[in-house]
């Protein structure tokens, strides 16, 4: 294997094995985001992916990685081009997040030094990606795909390892770990979670 693809698939596993969870910081500005980081670092979050959607969030995620990046995970997502690749990169984020299974997408972030999660949701595009040497998916949306499709994925793909993301709550988020995935992202339900909530799956 690629040893910058091993590299990049040890960062996340050592980054998951610290904490099973993540937050998707979608904001529409530099000031709403960095308060949104603020909230998930008290609640003792330590990962954290700002969404690339438009040149505010670009700024956004270099506010933020200027400000807590030394200490904390802060990566870039919807990473759907290389344009945005290198948007991420010139931001310094520390990883990158695909809603899909990219390989031109994927070769370039670890090329920059920034490990890639993509996307998948079928079986072929989990084949694709452990062939290419990537064990770390992000698993979406994991609400449709349902916890039986976790548990489904055991037994092909054994050394897979899913993050799953889309319709995560506090309330599900056990369950899905339960059902096979290495770790959770909370997107949308991170706002509406109650401080003593996000504490608790912190």
């Amino acid at each position: 294997m690629n040893m910058q693809y091993e590299e990049s698939q040890a960062f996340f596993e050592e980054a998951f094995a610290r904490h099973r969870s993540m937050v998707i910081l979608r904001a529409a500005d530099a000031a709403t985001t960095q308060s949104l980081c603020d909230r998930a670092w008290v609640a003792g979050m330590e990962i954290a992916e700002v969404p690339l959607q438009g040149d505010a969030s670009v700024a956004a995620l270099g506010a933020v990685i200027r400000r807590d990046g030394g200490e904390k995970l802060i990566g870039a997502g919807t990473i759907v081009s290389r344009k945005l690749v290198h948007q991420a990169f010139r931001a310094g984020a520390a990883f990158t997040v695909a809603p899909g299974y990219d390989p031109a997408v994927l070769e370039l972030s670890i090329e920059l030094g920034m490990p890639h999660l993509p996307g998948v949701a079928t079986f072929a595009e989990v084949q694709h990606a452990l062939d290419s040497g990537i064990r770390w998916l992000k698993a979406s949306p994991a609400a449709q795909l349902g916890m039986a499709w976790f548990s489904a994925m055991r037994g092909p793909f054994p050394a897979a390892r899913f993050v799953a993301t889309g319709g995560v709550t506090g309330a599900n988020a056990q369950d899905f770990l339960r059902a096979g995935a290495a770790a959770v992202s909370f997107g949308s339900s991170y706002k509406e979670m109650s401080d003593e909530r996000l504490r608790a799956v912190a």
